[in-house]
C-alpha cells in the first residue's frame, strides 16, 4: 500500500466505496462518476502505479486482475450483450489515479471508438 494513493486508501477501507467484489488479490468498486449504467473499477490490491510500470514479477497479479475482470463482468451480467474494458495509462492516456485499474463499462451500447 502507498499511503498517498487514493485507491490504496479505498482498498484499506479508509475511504468509503460501493464494493462490487473483493478477494485476497483484487478489489472492485463502482466508479464515482459513471460513464455507463455499469461502470466498475477493478484494481489489484498490490500497488502498481500504471500499466507502463508492470514488471515481470507482476505477471501473476495482472493475470488474476484480468481473469477477475471477466468474472465480475459475468457477475454483473454485462457479458452476454458486451462490455468495454479500458486501462488508461499515464497522463496522455487519461490516467488520473496512479494505481493501475481496469474500467468495466456496460449496460448500454458503448459505440465504436473512432481513430484519427
Amino acid at each position: 500500500m502507498t499511503t498517498d494513493c487514493l485507491f490504496c486508501k479505498i482498498v484499506a477501507k479508509n475511504i468509503p466505496s460501493t464494493i462490487i467484489y473483493e478477494d485476497e488479490h483484487v478489489f472492485a468498486f463502482e466508479d464515482i462518476a459513471p460513464q455507463a449504467p455499469v461502470h466498475v473499477l477493478v484494481i489489484p490490491k498490490k500497488h502498481i502505479a500504471s500499466l507502463d510500470l508492470v514488471k515481470e514479477e507482476d505477471r501473476e497479479t495482472m493475470g488474476v486482475v484480468m481473469e477477475r475482470t471477466a468474472h465480475i463482468a459475468r457477475m454483473l451480467k454485462v457479458n452476454e450483450k458486451g462490455y468495454r474494458t479500458i486501462i488508461n495509462t499515464n497522463g496522455d492516456g487519461g490516467q488520473v489515479v496512479y494505481h493501475i485499474h481496469v474500467h468495466i463499462l456496460g449496460g448500454k451500447p458503448i459505440g465504436a471508438m473512432v481513430s484519427r
